[in-house]
């Protein structure tokens, strides 16, 4: 049947091109079998099943990778409001300070221009006002006084510059001591409220002028065999005399039926001996070698500049006195003594001066005469104790004596003085000094008067503007009289 419609087919539809080809026959494709289209339907939805896998996944990825984006945004813009609103409230913050300290600044400025300007017009108006009094009492003085007598040349008292004559008075007063009653030192001292210390002849108290100048008032004990008397007439005579930036001032005394006191410059800083023998360094050895030059220059003044030679017989750190620069000044005159410069040595009878300071011959070697020589030795010993820092003498134990000056000696002979400084704690700078000072001290401490040097010679040793020679040998009298014990 289909092949016939195949024959007849240019027949049956003549309006079919004759050029087209032939239709295939069906011989060469025979139709497939139901397998085969299960087979091909099933690959079929196979593969739409991968092609829409495929699609989903690619939805998916497009979903996340749009939401990755949305959420990167969305957090750099939070980042970003963030910071912003960091920068606003620290702006805000640090513009507000500033506002505020640029206020307070201007309040305090206007403050201060307002009270500058108050003051200015107080200190005007009061100068206005003193200026019209003067000026009145000028004119009322004018119209009152009577005018003077033409042949008299007289000077009115107003007339005379008062501070050149308060200046001339306040000279005048240094030349010599004021005496004072006991009802004055009474008000001086507040009724001797604050006590400064005390000793075997008084007690020193503290007070105070009525022109704020700060005295010390030393109470006398009064005794029956007159050593008290001796003591005040000893330094009256003595430090009243004298005027030396070196030496405790005596601005006056009080001597009556009730009292005997003596008036003294008062001293900031004490004695130097609580420092010398503390256990805390509160000065410098700089300082305590200016000390030791100032002390030998106050002594120099006593036995060579005044009008009649002056001996302390009791120089040590006790009475040295430092005042608010620790300046030294020598003090406590009660067993000085006066003589002539032309009088080779003084008698003295009884036991003068501090054991520890004193000079041989006052009380062993009676054939050297007791002159000024004295003090000489006595400071001597004071250097010492500068050197060490601590009392010449310690004893250690029952029979063991402790003797720094001898140990000095004893370290000159070997070279080592050096090192002795050293271990005395003064510092490798202070050296030369320390050492000098040690010479210094053995040339004071020598047996013979003689032998050692006047103290402007000590001053200039010190200083260094004479050189310090080898010292001969001290201390022979302490080996001579115990050989004539140990013989006895």
């Amino acid at each position: 049947m289909s092949r016939e419609i195949i024959a007849l087919g240019p027949r049956v539809s003549p309006e079919i091109p004759p050029t087209l080809p032939p239709m295939i026959s069906t011989d060469y494709f025979p139709p497939p079998s139901p397998s085969r289209v299960i087979w091909a339907y099933l690959a079929g939805i196979a593969v739409g099943l991968v092609v829409l896998v495929i699609i989903v996944k690619i939805f998916v990825t497009c979903v996340k990778t749009t939401t990755r984006a949305i959420v990167s945004y969305l957090q750099a813009s939070v980042a970003i409001s963030s910071t912003c609103a960091k920068m606003i409230t620290r702006a805000i913050v640090s513009y507000l300070p500033a506002s505020v300290a640029l206020s307070l600044t201007c309040a305090k400025m206007i403050t201060r221009t307002i009270v500058s300007y108050l003051q200015a017009s107080v200190a005007i108006s009061l100068t206005c006002a003193k200026m019209t009094t003067r000026a009145i009492v000028s004119y009322l003085q004018a119209r009152v006084a009577p005018p003077p007598p033409p042949t008299l040349n007289e000077v009115r008292v107003w007339d005379i510059d008062v501070p050149t004559m308060e200046r001339f008075l306040e000279e005048l007063a240094k030349e010599k001591p004021v005496r004072y009653t006991a009802e004055q030192l009474c008000s001086f001292t507040s009724n001797y409220a604050t006590k400064l210390g005390s000793g075997g002849f008084g007690t020193v108290y503290k007070g105070k002028f009525p022109n704020g100048v700060k005295i010390a008032v030393k109470v006398i004990n009064r005794s029956s065999d007159r050593a008290a008397e001796q003591q005040f007439m000893a330094e009256v005579s003595t430090i009243g005399r004298t005027y030396h930036i070196n030496l405790v001032r005596l601005y006056g005394f009080c001597y009556d039926h009730i009292m005997s006191a003596l008036v003294y410059e008062y001293m900031e800083n004490g004695s130097l001996d609580k420092y010398l023998f503390s256990d805390t360094q509160v000065i410098e050895w700089e300082k305590l070698h200016e000390i030791a030059i100032g002390t030998a220059k106050g002594i120099a003044y006593l036995h060579e500049e005044c009008q009649q030679r002056i001996i302390h017989y009791d120089i040590k750190p006790g009475n040295v006195l430092l005042d608010a620069n620790f300046s030294p000044k020598v003090a406590d005159f009660g067993l000085a003594k006066l003589c002539s410069r032309n009088n080779t040595h003084v008698s003295s009878a009884g036991y003068r001066g501090t054991p520890g300071y004193l000079a041989p011959e006052l009380f062993l070697l009676k054939n050297y005469p007791s002159t000024h020589k004295c003090d000489v030795y006595s400071f001597g010993m004071l250097l010492f104790e500068i050197v060490g820092r601590k009392r010449n003498t310690i004893i250690a134990g029952t029979d063991s004596i402790d003797f720094f000056p001898e140990h000095v000696w004893d370290e000159f002979e070997k070279g080592e003085l050096g090192a002795m400084t050293l271990s005395c704690g003064i510092e490798e700078n202070n050296r030369e000094k320390a050492e000098k000072m040690a010479m210094v001290a053995l040339w004071c401490v020598q047996d013979s008067p003689k032998e050692r040097p006047l103290m402007s010679v000590v001053v200039k040793m010190l200083e260094g503007e004479v050189e310090v020679k080898a010292p001969p040998k001290p201390f022979r009298y302490m080996y001579a009289s115990s050989e004539g014990s140990n013989t006895h």
